[in-house]
């Protein structure tokens, strides 16, 4: 059976960053943990393969190879030996190598040091994290709603939204102030627990202390130990002319607190334009459909329209048809990124009458007659005696 792309196992395209590869494997490692699925053998071939994916892309050597020859780059002396250097001087590992080295966390690897892809996420082979070692805080969303006049102008907006934030008792510690942490009892300190199935190790954050290799004597009254409590923010932002549904805002540092001195998380505002009972909006164009009298139509005239401004004005030509479209150069939305303006299209639709009184039907009448329209169809006369003759 041929061997899944990598890039597709990890769910990332060709040009993902190296922080992008590490959360996507993160994400896909913990799905498939075989201590999340026991006893699942899909699930420990799925964790091999994404694993071994890791290992490749996140090396630039082998990962430039892989880019070029695919997986034939590891095979004993595939594509002219590509192998060979993409793997360091032993070659690349087999599967099952790269498979243990992930849970046992131990064993030199060729071309590089000791330690697997898990000792990235928590810790080096020898301990844990360490008392200091932080957690970074989680990114936020909020999603904004505004006007399309708002998304024309730019706005100044205050959103209001909770967050956690750090422990003004303990200052982020988690402890009481005056108390202090102890060696975890679990792990001893290492921020690791390991166990053995069969023939196979397995390293694992340690469950008491989290990884840190300490614990609280004594938990903060007001955080619970935790180091944090959720609170409600306020916060003034300004929109920029010409966003549009989609667009999203950054504010550093406005996200979810660390934990012991992670840093803090951002918030992301992603915007949201309201329908216009009016307007249309096509990227930077606004459409605006009108419907306008037949005599106008007909005899030609000056036309005024509204725009998201104010008002502004058309030129009609005599023996203008329903459907044709005006353009008001200027008068749609603002670039976002740039100088420069997009355009309102008016679309207009001749607008009959559905009641004429008697002197209004009088005169159409009469203007029939001079085009040599027939009202009565029935007597083969006017439109239907072009047709037919």
């Amino acid at each position: 059976m041929a061997k899944e792309d990598y890039y597709e196992l990890l769910g990332v395209d060709k040009n993902a960053s190296a922080d992008e590869l590490k959360k996507a494997y993160r994400k896909m490692a913990v799905k498939w943990h075989p201590d999340k699925n026991p006893g699942d053998a899909d699930a420990e071939a799925k964790f091999k393969e994404i694993s071994e994916a890791y290992e490749v892309l996140k090396d630039p050597e082998k990962k430039a190879a892989y880019d070029r020859y695919g997986h034939a780059a590891f095979t004993q002396g595939g594509m002219g030996g590509a192998g060979r250097s993409a793997g360091g001087a032993g070659g690349f590992h087999d599967p099952f190598d790269i498979f243990r080295e992930v849970f046992s966390g131990g064993g030199a690897r060729a071309g590089g040091g000791g330690g697997g892809i898990f000792e990235e996420f928590f810790g080096g082979g020898g301990g844990g994290g360490g008392a200091d070692a932080g957690q970074d805080g989680a990114d936020l969303r909020f999603d904004l709603e505004i006007s399309l006049e708002e998304a024309a102008s730019g706005v100044e907006k205050e959103i209001r939204y909770r967050r956690p934030v750090t422990c003004s008792n303990c200052k982020g510690e988690g402890a009481e102030p005056g108390s202090g942490r102890k060696t975890c009892p679990t792990c001893g300190g290492a921020g690791q627990v390991s166990s053995s199935r069969g023939f196979i190790s397995f390293r694992q954050v340690c469950p008491t202390c989290g990884g840190a290799g300490q614990v609280i004597e004594n938990p903060c009254t007001k955080c619970s130990g935790d180091g944090r409590v959720t609170e409600t923010s306020n916060l003034k932002i300004k929109i920029p002319a010409g966003v549009d549904t989609g667009s999203r805002l950054r504010s550093g540092g406005k996200g979810e607190a660390g934990i012991r001195g992670g840093h803090s998380g951002d918030l992301y505002i992603v915007v949201h334009v309201k329908e216009h009972k009016l307007f249309e909006r096509r990227n930077d164009n606004l459409y605006l459909d009108l419907k306008i009298p037949f005599t106008l139509a007909a005899l030609g005239g000056t036309l005024e329209v509204p725009t998201l401004t104010g008002k502004g004005s058309i030129k009609v030509p005599p023996g203008t048809q329903s459907g044709t479209t005006f353009r008001l150069k200027g008068k749609g939305m603002p670039h976002l990124r740039g100088s420069g303006t997009g355009d309102q299209m008016v679309k207009v639709a001749i607008d009959v009458p559905k009641k004429l009184n008697s002197e209004e039907r009088t005169a159409l009448e009469a203007f029939a007659k001079a085009c040599g329209d027939e009202t009565d169809s029935s007597s083969g006369g006017g439109f239907f005696k072009g047709i037919f003759k």
